[in-house]
């Protein structure tokens, strides 16, 4: 989760030169052309959004440990539902945090995408609300220590729950290197065996997404830690405008903030793989808040011109650290997001297996 990396990671210290004026047209053809609702637009096995991306989120549990109620709270802000809702797990087993697609996952989950991020952790607290953790290692999930206690229980209810979902093991893992995690090594080792796993007990409506920071400070350890074309479905990465959150004074537009990593996985690690924007946000520039709305209503010009971004999940909860509210609850970045959101690009029929 974003947390890991909220006490002021050296994300907004990148420098980047923008692309090319001739990416913008790259993308624009197919999706223009084709009407909501074409056979030509219906997305195969591992649910590839053809005529544009999905439009999703990450929304935190409420006070109730519920989290239905702040997804219509926050489809009912934007104005439209979600195509996909991103929740996170610990491999704790308990039924706050522990139980891969619980009841309010499958409730919502019957007319969304749900996106599932595994952690090789326990956390300490419910919903992981302070941020700390007990690491399991990567060493011990890929030698089985874990299939029989942990992995294959909630393999099976992945398998009986049936519809296609997304599926993260350990995102950002580059981050988790120096908090004990593991090795590249290790962690390759882990995901593969976890995905062996999964295809031994009959798992087969898992689309897999490997998720790393997309920070290219750490360019050559998230080359270490693909596993393979065989093993992916799909590239997430998480990059933010964090400005003034990590003290920076550069504001990196949307396209600065995801250009320069998408353009790298594209060249480093896969040409052909969709990605997945699966964190984005920008902080609020206190001195112009209107910036924020600004940052938001841009990305239906740039999503075409990123043709292979095929999916788009906000972060929406604030993390540690003055001027870090991510969310876009109220005010410009709520008027922004709203906006963007109502883009055609954005409005795909969602699959319902």
């Amino acid at each position: 989760m974003t947390g890991r990396h909220a006490q002021g990671g050296p994300w907004t210290r990148l420098v980047i030169t923008l692309a090319a004026v001739g990416a913008v047209t790259a993308g624009i053809g197919v999706w223009s052309t084709l009407a909501e609702g074409d056979d030509r637009c219906t997305p195969g096995a591992t649910l590839v959004a053809p005529c544009g991306a999905w439009w999703g989120a990450y929304i935190p549990h409420d006070e109730d440990s519920s989290l239905t109620r702040p997804v219509y709270a926050f489809e009912k802000k934007i104005g439209r539902k979600l195509d996909l809702v991103y929740t996170y797990h610990d491999m704790s087993g308990s039924k706050a945090d522990g139980e891969l697609l619980t009841p309010d996952e499958r409730e919502l989950g019957r007319e969304r995408l749900l996106m599932l991020a595994w952690e090789s952790t326990v956390w300490t607290e419910k919903h992981h609300a302070d941020w700390t953790e007990r690491q399991l290692g990567w060493k011990n999930i890929a030698s089985g220590r874990y299939d029989a206690s942990v992995i294959d229980p909630q393999a099976r209810r992945i398998k009986e729950y049936g519809k296609r979902v997304f599926f993260s093991f350990d995102q950002e893992a580059d981050f988790r290197i120096p908090e004990g995690a593991g090795t590249p090594e290790e962690y390759v080792a882990a995901y593969r065996h976890l995905h062996d796993r999964f295809r031994k007990l009959g798992v087969t409506n898992v689309v897999w997404v490997w998720t790393v920071s997309g920070w290219l400070g750490n360019a050559e350890q998230m080359k270490a830690l693909y596993p393979g074309d065989d093993y992916v479905d799909w590239i997430g990465m998480d990059q933010y405008n964090y400005y003034l959150c990590h003290k920076s004074p550069d504001w990196l537009d949307f396209d600065r903030s995801q250009r320069p990593s998408y353009d790298w996985f594209r060249k480093n690690i896969s040409d052909d793989k969709p990605i997945m924007l699966s964190e984005f946000s920008t902080a609020p520039d206190p001195k112009n808040p209107e910036r924020q709305r600004d940052w938001y209503t841009a990305i239906p010009k740039v999503a075409p011109t990123l043709p292979e971004a095929r999916a788009y999940v906000h972060w929406n909860r604030a993390v540690p650290g003055p001027g870090c509210d991510l969310t876009v609850d109220s005010g410009p970045g709520l008027d922004g997001y709203r906006t963007a959101g109502r883009d055609p690009y954005f409005r795909q029929d969602v699959p319902d297996r």
